[in-house]
């Protein structure tokens, strides 16, 4: 269900600034034909439905640079794209502006093993930046289920999180410089590999999160790690977030820094992966009320000894009530492979309200159980789907509509359900986005959550640096 609707159409291109758009990238990738530009105007949630009269391909920074300075001069906005995997409708032409598509931007500039960074433009997927910091026996960390697809632009113009951002930070900690194309067609050059660089204003996190909004990163420098020895992954049965917390805290005490990753997740989230995912089973033999999936990476040999301890120590203060260590790394994916395929197994249950939220760690469990409460008391029978990384407070709070109900009716009571769930999240002291973005999805509320004062420096930046409002429209402001 489309829940965010176009309000206004961007002007038609003339056919002769089509032509001076297909000259800057070449006519194989300038896209004017409908069936052409269609993927590039919905999302796999099928959320949000845009139209656009054209896609542009850019090759390089230069085009990049060439197609802004056209835009501004001619008034036309631009809807920045990488993956086309983001969650809150940022990537999606609303309105039916120009898509600037960063895929072909794919090349990995420079890998620099002595300082611990590697240079990628920005549609370099996730998965293979991954992949080339293994090759040189280093890790690049940032993790998270649409690795395979998404892009490192995307990545950090809405700041992803991930799996990993216990250990290693979100990507704002991730990146040590940014290449960006500004509005006006000027180019941002701060391709730095420095970790002290104290000349100034950090203008670098001006960009990462603001979602296109600003400026378009064409390519950054990320921080790489040392690639543990040893990553060790244990599947946990207990009873409820309190004692998921309680083993937080164990693990975290006895670990030295190696916990990684520490999922949380819920029984009903656990029967929709194993109902509809592809060969997903339960490691446990019985069910549990809560599960928690947790990680142990360590550049020595020894990870296990330490997880055995933590959860030999679970087990004996009553917290763990069943776990199991994952023998070998075809069981350890089919532990992911549980967490991984939570999203799309909401899908066949019917609508699902979605909230990607964070509180302090510790409140956690009263988010949880107040949440529950409320969601119920407001629409019965609606079955709350909870997981996501206690280990940041950083929980995915969706809600799944009544078995039997009407999914269009329980969809238009999305911006009510949310209501409800973002005055639990506030009064907690949390965030309504943890790792997703504004959006469109968010934007109305922001203003009424932010501080004021942020809210008008934020309008202030947008203004200076994209006086004419064309970079990716109505998406956070």
């Amino acid at each position: 269900m489309n829940i965010v609707q176009s309000k206004t159409s961007q002007s038609s291109l003339s056919p002769e600034l089509i032509a001076k758009f297909r000259n800057i990238v070449g006519d194989k990738y300038a896209m004017t034909d409908p069936a052409d530009i269609a993927p590039y105007t919905t999302e796999e949630r099928d959320l949000f439905h845009g139209h656009s009269p054209l896609v542009l391909r850019p090759g390089s920074t230069a085009e990049v640079a060439a197609i802004c300075k056209l835009a501004s001069e001619h008034r036309i906005a631009l809807v920045p794209q990488g993956g086309n995997t983001g969650l809150v409708g940022g990537q999606t032409p609303h309105n039916g502006e120009v898509v600037i598509s960063m895929r072909r931007m794919d090349k990995i500039r420079d890998v620099d093993t002595a300082s611990n960074t590697m240079t990628c433009e920005a549609g370099v997927i996730l998965q293979v930046a991954q992949q080339r910091a293994a090759e040189v026996d280093r890790l690049f960390p940032l993790s998270l289920g649409a690795e395979g697809s998404c892009t490192i632009g995307g990545n950090l113009s809405t700041n992803a999180g991930g799996t990993t951002a216990l250990a290693y930070g979100v990507a704002r900690e991730m990146a040590l410089g940014l290449e960006v194309v500004l509005a006006d067609g000027r180019v941002l050059n701060g391709l730095s590999k420095l970790k002290k660089d104290n000349t100034g204003y950090d203008l670098r996190n001006l960009f990462i999160g603001a979602e296109g909004t600003l400026g378009i990163i064409t390519a950054a420098t990320l921080k790489l790690f040392p690639k543990p020895r040893a990553i060790e992954t244990a599947y946990v049965g207990l009873k409820s977030p309190a004692d998921a917390l309680k083993l937080l805290s164990l693990s975290q005490n006895e670990a030295a820094g190696t916990l990684t990753s520490f999922e949380l997740l819920s029984e009903i989230s656990v029967d929709f992966s194993i109902r509809h995912g592809i060969d997903v089973r339960d490691p446990l033999e019985s069910k549990h009320r809560w599960y928690v999936l947790m990680e142990l990476s360590s550049p020595r040999d020894d990870a296990r000894a330490t997880l055995e301890a933590i959860l030999a120590k679970g087990l004996e203060d009553g917290i763990v009530d069943d776990a199991v260590i994952a023998a070998n790394l075809s069981q350890r994916q089919a532990f992911w492979k549980l967490r991984d395929e939570m999203s799309a197994a909401q899908k066949p249950e019917g609508g699902s309200i979605k909230h990607d939220i964070s509180v302090p760690v510790a409140a956690v469990p009263d988010f949880i159980a107040e949440a529950d409460a409320a969601v119920i008391k407001q629409i019965p029978g609606s079955r709350p789907v909870s997981f996501g990384h206690l280990g940041d407070g950083n929980i995915h709070y969706n809600v799944s509509q009544p078995i039997g109900g009407n999914t269009a009716d329980f969809m238009n009571r999305w911006h009510e359900v949310n209501k409800v769930v973002f005055d639990i999240v506030l009064r907690l002291g949390g965030s309504i986005s943890a790792e997703h973005g504004i959006g469109v999805l968010k934007r109305d509320e922001l203003p009424d959550v932010k501080d004021k004062t942020a809210i008008a420096l934020m309008r202030a930046f947008k203004a200076m640096l994209d006086p004419l409002g064309i970079m990716n429209p109505g998406k956070v402001l």
